[in-house]
């Protein structure tokens, strides 16, 4: 009996240790506020360019599926949601009516994450913002853009998180005409109406904001 009291102890020192590290390997993510940043590889499917190549067009479609880079910045808070801003530009295939086709877009955003205290972490996110296209980083129309998305994040450590996203997005575009004399997305008190198929890699860090 006095053997076992001793031993007793013993085995909480033993164990307390490895309790701890084992809390301090996997901090919640909703313990902290972060400043979340980073890129994202995206590939943009154009499902249909609608009135942005009309079926009575006489040349060829002016813009096509292509793929860039994002860069985005924003506030996570201690509960499930994100809120931040992302610049993208992508290369898209113009028919060679332009002589590199940039589509530019400024977007506001949000995620919910469906935390289940795992690394992996489903979310849901959406955004809204402008849209720049043309040739070299000029601009021959804009308009607005959005999205919806499905996505997951995967931490790697405690500030470094990989992931992906797949959605759709639409994108309402002013009507011009472009250097080979053909009117586009001139359909809806001049504007028209165009959507395709999202697809991002991401890579991200957070850091931890100051408790006040």
């Amino acid at each position: 009996m006095r053997l076992a009291r001793s031993g007793l102890p013993l085995a909480v020192i033993w164990a307390a240790p490895s309790l701890g590290a084992t809390e301090g390997d996997r901090p919640p993510p909703s313990s902290f506020d972060y400043v979340q940043y980073g890129v994202a590889f995206s590939a943009e499917t154009i499902a249909s360019a609608g009135d942005v190549c009309p079926a009575s067009a006489t040349r060829p479609c002016i813009l096509g599926s292509g793929g860039g880079l994002a860069v985005r910045v924003g506030y996570r808070a201690r509960g499930p949601w994100y809120v931040g801003g992302a610049y993208e530009a992508s290369r898209h295939d113009s028919s060679n009516l332009l002589r590199l086709a940039i589509l530019q877009q400024i977007r506001a955003e949000t995620r919910y994450y469906l935390d289940y205290g795992t690394k992996l972490t489903p979310y849901l996110t959406s955004g809204l913002g402008a849209v720049l296209y043309g040739s070299e980083w000029g601009s021959e129309t804009g308009g607005v853009t959005s999205f919806v998305a499905v996505g997951a994040e995967l931490q790697l450590s405690r500030t470094t998180v990989v992931g992906g996203a797949l959605g759709y997005r639409p994108f309402l575009f002013r009507g011009w005409t472009d250097t080979a004399g053909q009117r586009r997305a001139d359909h809806f008190l001049g504007f028209g109406f165009a959507h395709g198929v999202l697809l991002e890699v991401v890579l991200e860090v957070r850091e931890p904001l100051p408790r006040w």
